[in-house]
């Protein structure tokens, strides 16, 4: 396991109310297969993901990175649940739902995975929850898995034939001498390493100025958020609510108005906790909220590689502005400040350097940080873009995709983004205790989106008027421009034909 894998092992044992796992809920029409097809159809796809079949063990006193080992007594349906929701079925009873079962840990003595099929949809629809620890995949890597055990047509493949049989599972006094080996040979892997990165120094150089610029930036973040009542000690209940937009919509507010599509919905987002602040009867001021935003570093060819691949960006949401479009501008300005001094480049540089240092001080220091008081971090918005085709299961449609990520620490708020066929939807995570008016950050997100789409027609349509005068003004130029050189011509005939008159 990675040392950035493993650290959210840790952060969850320091942290008695945390469960670190990421889910999400897709939604497919009906009708719904039956838990007996459901089981066989995941059986038949198992073999194509090894790591479900794993589960984590943690090497005694933390002397080495814990591992992936197989489960000996692996029962597929002990991960496959079945549930239904009560009547009506909507919205509300999906979302509580989630919030159950999120707020449960993944049994440590299993492999880290819980997949529930969900009846009782209104509509005649059913869902897959999907629930996933984080020490296992990032966003990207759990969305990858959606190509594994969903289809790309109405058309389900086969199952594939599995042969999978059980490794014995190592003793502690195996893993125990393993870590210690792994220990003594650290000095000789970091010299190894040291050597393979000298064969190019132009290279080394070049990369050792970017982190230094990265570890310069995200030295910043050391300094605390101003105080809000956004942070603060967190439960294990948590509430849970949903937003939608359209793709398309954010598209076009990106063509018009600027930026990516992540500078939109973040911008939405930091309206949102704007509104949210001014709801509370606190100042929305410029450094309220810093938030962690997780950045991707897989390369091309790592799709199938589960575990994390993330690096980060701490940015503060410009909640102080007003005006949608100037918040716009600034989120933009902002990010690509962040981008430019390279904290991206420096944290994926810390946890590949993590790799080869001695795990007990790593692990020391992960718990001490932990375990300290946090005023840095407000809140995590994350965006991870999914598939842009139809995605099917057991011959039906998945409709929508609901995404969700955990809280910790002192973080009472958590956004996540995920697109998936034109749509746009949001999951919202607050600690139950301290989210009572979670709802109004929820409608927050739909109203700052439903204010970028207003400006950004605006201002389409205040183009398409102008390049309309513009064009007008050109057409009776023209055509002016055309009256006279008839009328000169006009008069050059009648000069030309009195000319000839005189002649004759």
């Amino acid at each position: 396991m990675s040392p950035l894998d493993a650290s959210f092992l840790e952060l969850e044992d320091e942290d008695r109310h945390a469960s670190l796992a990421i889910a999400s809920i897709a939604v497919l029409e009906g009708p719904a297969p039956s838990y007996e097809e459901f089981v066989a159809a995941v059986a038949g796809r198992l073999p194509l993901v090894p790591r479900y079949r794993h589960k984590a063990r943690q090497v005694p006193f933390d002397l080495g990175r814990p591992v992936w080992v197989d489960d000996p007594h692996f029962d597929l349906r002990y991960h496959l649940r079945q549930t239904a929701l009560p009547a009506p079925g909507g919205d509300e009873q999906l979302r509580h739902l989630m919030e159950r079962v999120m707020a449960q840990r993944l049994d440590r003595e299993r492999p880290l995975w819980e997949c529930w099929l969900v009846e009782g949809l209104e509509g005649g629809r059913w869902a897959v929850l999907t629930k996933v620890h984080h020490c296992m995949v990032d966003g990207v890597s759990g969305t990858d898995l959606y190509r594994v055990f969903f289809d790309l047509t109405p058309e389900p493949f086969p199952g594939v034939t599995d042969d999978w049989s059980s490794t014995p599972e190592p003793s502690t006094l195996r893993l125990t001498a393993a870590a210690l080996g792994e220990l003594a040979r650290s000095p000789v892997d970091q010299v190894r390493a040291l050597r393979r990165a000298l064969r190019t120094p132009g290279q080394l150089l070049h990369r050792s100025a970017d982190i230094a610029r990265g570890l310069v930036a995200l030295a910043g973040a050391l300094v605390p958020a101003e105080a809000s009542s956004l942070s603060g000690p967190v439960g294990q209940p948590r509430r849970y609510r949903t937003a939608r937009a359209s793709l398309a919509d954010i598209k076009n507010v990106r063509r018009v108005l600027g930026g990516t599509v992540n500078d939109v919905v973040l911008a939405a987002i930091a309206g949102a906790f704007r509104t949210l602040l001014l709801d509370r009867g606190e100042q929305p001021g410029r450094h309220v909220i810093r938030s962690l935003v997780p950045v991707s570093v897989r390369a091309p060819g790592e799709e199938g590689i589960y575990e994390n691949r993330v690096s980060l960006l701490l940015a503060y949401l410009p909640v102080d502005i007003v005006d949608p479009v100037e918040r716009l501008a600034a989120m933009r300005t902002h990010l690509a400040t962040l981008k430019a001094s390279k904290e991206a480049d420096a944290g994926e540089a810390l946890t590949s350097i993590a790799r080869y240092e001695p795990f007990p001080l790593l692990s020391l220091g992960a718990r001490l940080l932990f375990r300290l008081p946090q005023r840095n971090i407000v809140t995590v918005t994350t965006n991870v873009p999914g598939p842009t085709w139809p995605l099917y299961a057991f011959g039906h449609r998945v409709v929508e995709i609901l995404p969700y990520v955990p809280i910790a620490t002192t973080l009472r708020f958590g956004v996540s983004i995920f697109s998936y066929c034109g749509q746009v939807t949001f999951g919202i995570t607050g600690d139950r205790d301290h989210t009572a008016d979670i709802d109004v950050l929820t409608h927050g997100i739909e109203d700052s989106l439903a204010e970028l789409v207003a400006a950004a027609e605006r201002k389409a349509g205040a183009t398409v008027r102008a390049e309309r005068r513009a064009g007008a003004t050109t057409t009776r130029r023209k055509a002016g421009a055309t009256t006279t050189r008839r009328k000169a011509g006009a008069t050059a005939g009648r000069r030309k034909a009195a000319t000839v008159r005189a002649g004759d």
